[in-house]
């Protein structure tokens, strides 16, 4: 077989799985050279929550994020995570804002679109793919791996051979609670390579402590590439440790063909930012540690801490068992949508309130209304025509692309932005998908740059963090 190849997550999930993604681009600065050098598959820099935190929470652009590690990084691939028709942000957008996302992520530096969709509804991922595509992308198209009555070998296979029709380049098994099992991945692997023609890719969370040895199984089934984390940001709720990973296999027909002294290297940098993060508290130590509750209840990392502090808040930390029994049944009511976001926010605040109200669906949120309504796609299962009368009453349910319904809004959104705060063209996308926020980093921005000091900033009720 040709030479397995690692996918290195240190700069985008595995610091937004450990560090609520807080990370910052003068951190990954001086080793990003260093990396280039490691001989990875491909870097996976950017997407996710990345954009949101840069500009929320460390006043950076994650444009210029981007064109800073492009610099820096000449010769691997860099990588992003893209929630389909949500792009990086929580609701669906129109089709030219997803397609001008796209083209500028590529021109800013993107080679690989990892392409995903919370429900697995391949009509959510098409725009994007088809964007990629014009645009000279990779498109890496994935789905949300989970279990439930749905989810056979042969759900996957058929869904990963529509992906392939659709254009995608590669398959991705995106396992983000980390509940595949060794030998399931060994069988999953070897049906996808049975079913497209595709280079497959397993991303995985060591959350439920079975990372690793999945990661083993699936070399020894053929996958093609594998994401893992630098060890001083791996485990727990990230991915398995690259070195790790790295040694288990030298000198067997899996071998990475990766230099363990170049990769203590990236090892080294990381090592004291480590230390710094859990100084700090930004890393608590609990998400470092094996959850069995991930294997028990199919509750991610993040959404299990989500469901913690919702408890807290309401006074009823006590009832969390309950809650978490709850969860499963929920998700049967909703047609088993994979936990991810959005599903996973969804399902997991509609537990905690059938549990904290003493009665199922006495109170029912929004966002519950709307998936039982179809508005975030076709979910895996049909939801119950019994079940969804009682939720939405006669409101009308939908059956086509969601996306389908919404006008182009680009020109739009870029009228709507207050003048003399656009710097770049990219500035319209920030503003499509995170208004307020964006709008705080822009004159965030512009003060620093025509040297307003901070207190000014304080006085006009933007807060630097």
């Amino acid at each position: 077989m040709a030479q397995l190849k690692i996918t290195e997550t240190v700069l985008r999930d595995s610091h937004q799985s450990l560090i609520a993604t807080r990370m910052t681009t003068e951190e990954m600065l001086p080793i990003l050279e260093e990396m280039d050098k490691v001989g990875y598959h491909s870097l996976e820099a950017w997407g996710g929550a990345t954009f949101d935190s840069c500009m929320r929470f460390l006043n950076e652009d994650p444009w210029e994020r981007l064109r800073t590690i492009r610099a820096h990084v000449k010769n691997t691939k860099l990588q992003m995570l893209f929630r389909g028709q949500n792009i990086l942000g929580y609701r669906h957008y129109s089709d030219d804002v997803v397609a001008y996302f796209v083209q500028k992520c590529i021109a800013n530096g993107i080679d690989i679109i990892r392409i995903f969709d919370a429900l697995n509804d391949p009509r959510n991922l098409k725009t994007a793919i088809d964007a990629t595509k014009r645009e000279g992308g990779h498109v890496q198209a994935a789905f949300s791996y989970t279990t439930g009555p749905v989810y056979t070998m042969e759900y996957y296979a058929k869904y990963a051979k529509q992906l392939e029709e659709m254009g995608a380049d590669s398959i991705c098994i995106k396992d983000m609670a980390g509940l595949l099992k060794p030998y399931d991945a060994y069988e999953l692997v070897k049906t996808l390579k049975a079913s497209t023609t595709l280079p497959v890719q397993l991303h995985t969370h060591y959350t439920a402590g079975l990372a690793s040895m999945t990661l083993l199984k699936a070399a020894e089934a053929g996958v093609d590439v594998v994401d893992t984390a630098i060890s001083p940001m791996a485990m727990g709720t990230s991915q398995p440790p690259t070195e790790t990973f790295v040694a288990a296999v030298q000198g067997t027909p899996y071998d990475t063909g990766l230099d363990l002294n170049q990769l203590n290297k990236v090892s080294k940098h990381f090592a004291p930012l480590r230390e710094k993060y859990l100084a700090s508290g930004q890393l608590n130590p609990k998400a470092l540690a094996v959850d069995v509750n991930a294997l028990l209840y199919q509750v991610p990392g993040g959404m299990l801490s989500n469901l913690m502090k919702q408890l807290a808040d309401a006074g009823r930390s006590h009832q969390l068992t309950e809650v978490l029994e709850e969860v499963p049944r929920v998700r049967a009511d909703v047609g088993y949508p994979p936990l991810v976001t959005p599903s996973s926010q969804i399902v997991g605040t509609q537990a905690v309130y059938n549990v904290i109200m003493g009665e199922r669906y006495k109170t029912v949120t929004k966002e519950f209304k709307d998936i039982v309504l179809g508005k975030y796609g076709k979910t895996p299962m049909e939801i119950d025509d019994a079940f969804a009368k009682s939720i939405v009453g006669d409101a009308q349910r939908i059956t086509y692309r969601p996306a389908d319904d919404l006008a182009p809004e680009l020109e739009a959104i870029r009228a709507r932005i207050p003048a003399g705060l656009v710097e770049q063209d990219e500035d319209v996308l920030s503003y499509a998908l995170f208004e307020q926020i964006a709008l705080k980093f822009f004159e965030y921005r512009k003060n620093q740059k025509y040297g307003v000091d901070a207190n000014a900033d304080k006085a006009n009720g933007i807060h630097t963090v």
